[in-house]
């Protein structure tokens, strides 16, 4: 009776491990049902195949192969693995303009191998000349440019030497991928198109141009601290020329460049033969968009120039003012013997009763925007002292003592505009408000 048992379960035990393919829970049905899942393809030439060109015929194998042998049993024989082949081969060799095919080879497997051999038709390119032309940029684009296209030659020689004259024209699109894919890293505000002319000797012309956004137009502003504003007027059509190069240029490729075109604008007037004896230098900041802006500053490390002019209102008449001189005009000359010590003269003219004075002082910067000075009144024959405090980019705080009077004045000063800034002084005889403009 036992035998008997035992044998019922061993027969039943059989039969499940021997399910039918394809039941659940059958352990055969991994070995019985193992299918092709991928293909891989192999591309062999006795010449130099371009690897480009190489990549995308390994592509086209793997797909036309993927068609005939994925999902077909994985110990597939050797009758069907040459059917296969030979049909691959048939296929491959009506489209592949510039080769033929010399064989091909089908190895079987979950990962199914496809080995094709090739051999160039008689022509194939030994060199590639590049001539590239740049659309619609000014020459210092230009010049930005080409330093980012160097090196594409080599994207063409890549894709080109070695290749059949006859199979150039298929390989366009090879081709434009890889020049597309050289543009996303190196110049990506610009898009391509070349012409080949196929040959031993391959030519090929490449012409870039701009993607949008561009830039449209240009708001330029020019100052300077240190020279008149109105010594920048005469330089402001050329600034502006210069700027207006970045009409019709990517906006991208502006920002990727901003400092190369800061640098020169900057040159520019730097150049100029006054801005060259004044020792001046110029910083320019430009910030890019399509309505884009330029701000110059330029500066003298060892002359001060200054025009200014103000307006006293509600100012009281005393023994030391007269309401002829609520309005003044000053010119400021200094000369910078060290970089904290000026040596500089005043011309001071009130145009209501054409009066003018000159003084000549001293001053010294101690840092933190801190000064203190003395200067000689020539007119009324005594000196002044003066102490004042940049605390802030736009505030200042200043106090002077008059000598010949015993007059201290005192200031806040605060700056409204690079040109207009507004004070309220205060002295003996009270408080006043004054506006105070840069020429």
């Amino acid at each position: 009776m036992r035998r008997a048992v035992f044998g019922a379960a061993l027969l039943l035990s059989l039969l499940t491990a021997c399910l039918p393919q394809g039941m659940p829970g059958s352990p055969c049905r991994a070995e019985a049902m193992q299918r092709i899942e991928t293909v891989r393809a192999e591309v062999s030439s006795p010449g130099a195949l371009p690897p480009p060109v190489g990549k995308r015929m390994e592509t086209t194998i793997e797909a036309i192969a993927g068609q005939l042998l994925v999902g077909k049993p994985a110990g597939l024989d050797r009758a069907r693995t040459d059917e296969a082949a030979a049909l691959i081969r048939e296929v491959f060799d009506k489209v592949l303009v510039g080769y033929s095919v010399q064989s091909v080879r089908v190895e079987p497997g979950t990962e199914a191998h496809v080995s094709v051999a090739l051999v160039p038709w008689a022509d194939t390119i030994g060199s590639v000349a590049l001539k590239t032309s740049v659309d619609g940029m000014p020459p210092e684009v230009e010049q930005m440019v080409r330093r980012d296209l160097v090196g594409i030659e080599q994207v063409f020689d890549r894709a080109l030497i070695g290749l059949p004259v006859a199979a150039a024209d298929w390989t366009n699109g090879v081709l434009k991928r890889e020049v597309n894919d050289y543009l996303a890293v190196h110049l990506p505000e610009f898009r391509a198109d070349f012409d080949v002319t196929a040959d031993t000797a391959a030519q090929v012309t490449l012409t870039v141009y701009p993607r949008t956004p561009v830039v449209r137009t240009v708001d330029l502003s020019m100052r300077s601290d240190t020279l008149p504003n109105v010594s920048l007027l005469t330089h402001r059509e050329l600034m502006h020329d210069r700027v207006n190069l970045l009409v019709g240029v990517p906006v991208a490729f502006t920002a990727r460049h901003r400092a190369e075109f800061e640098a020169l604008f900057a040159s520019a007037l730097d150049a100029q033969p006054d801005f060259h004896h004044l020792r001046a230098h110029t910083t320019v900041t430009y910030t890019p968009g399509e309505r884009a802006a330029v701000m110059s500053r330029t500066d003298s490390a060892r002359y001060r120039l200054r025009l200014s002019g103000w307006l006293d209102i509600g100012r009281s008449e005393s023994a030391s003012h007269s309401a002829k001189d609520d309005l003044l005009l000053r010119l400021h000359a200094g000369r910078m013997l060290t970089p904290h010590d000026e040596l500089y003269g005043l011309l001071d003219v009130t145009p209501q009763d054409v009066a003018w004075r000159w003084q000549l002082g001293w001053r010294h910067t101690f840092g933190q925007g801190a000064q203190a000075g003395l200067r000689y009144d020539f007119k009324d024959g005594r000196p002044v002292y003066d102490l004042s405090w940049q605390w802030a980019r736009d505030w200042l705080v200043r106090y002077e003592y008059h000598a010949w009077d015993r007059r201290g004045e005192g200031a806040l000063r605060y700056r409204l505009h690079d040109f207009l800034n507004l004070e309220y002084a205060l002295d003996d005889e009270g408080g006043w408000l004054r506006l105070i403009g840069n020429f």
